[in-house]
């Protein structure tokens, strides 16, 4: 295995402010979100699995939509990005 790359804070920082940018607009959609967002910090998957209290399997999974996470396991997936579960309006609301 090659060796782990470190990542800048500010690359992280940058990462991490588009991935909000991105959740606020409604362009983060799963399961392609769980890679980007462990991406986004430069963690390998075991590293990620072992730091927020999942298996390495369950981050495959998830990040190749497999999996069926509970809500204990997306929140521990959000956690380090400051995002909460919960339902996501799609496009404007409507005019009740």
């Amino acid at each position: 295995m090659p060796p782990k790359r470190t990542i800048s804070k500010d690359v992280i920082r940058a990462r991490r402010k588009e991935l909000h940018r991105r959740a606020c607009e409604g362009e983060l959609m799963l399961p392609a979100a769980f890679k980007e967002m462990r991406n986004a910090i430069g963690m390998t998957q075991a590293d990620f699995a072992y730091h927020f209290g999942l298996t390495r399997k369950q981050v495959i999974e998830l990040e190749s939509g497999k999996g069926n996470p509970t809500l204990e396991t997306l929140t521990k997936f959000c956690r380090p990005f400051g995002f909460r579960v919960g339902f996501v309006f799609p496009g404007r609301p409507p005019e009740w």
